[in-house]
């Protein structure tokens, strides 16, 4: 069998070694009401919420017109 050759996992810092660059983190501001800004903390857990509650309306809707055109009135 041949012997495995060790991987190498020390960072290179010769003289022809790359150079390590700074990571830059741009950042926007932006000015919202209060409703935009509101709706922007709670987008996350308000859009299912409202998704869910539309679906629940539209099928309790389809239910009362199923049952008002089986009973004929």
């Amino acid at each position: 069998m041949t012997k495995h050759k060790k991987k190498r996992n020390k960072v290179y810092t010769g003289v022809d070694a790359s150079i390590t660059r700074p990571i830059i983190t741009r950042l926007e501001a932006t000015d919202r009401n209060k409703l935009a800004q509101w709706w922007f903390d709670h987008k996350r857990v308000m859009k299912p919420t409202l998704i869910t509650t539309a679906v629940a309306i539209v099928i309790i809707w389809l239910l009362i017109e199923l049952i008002r055109v089986v009973s004929g009135a």
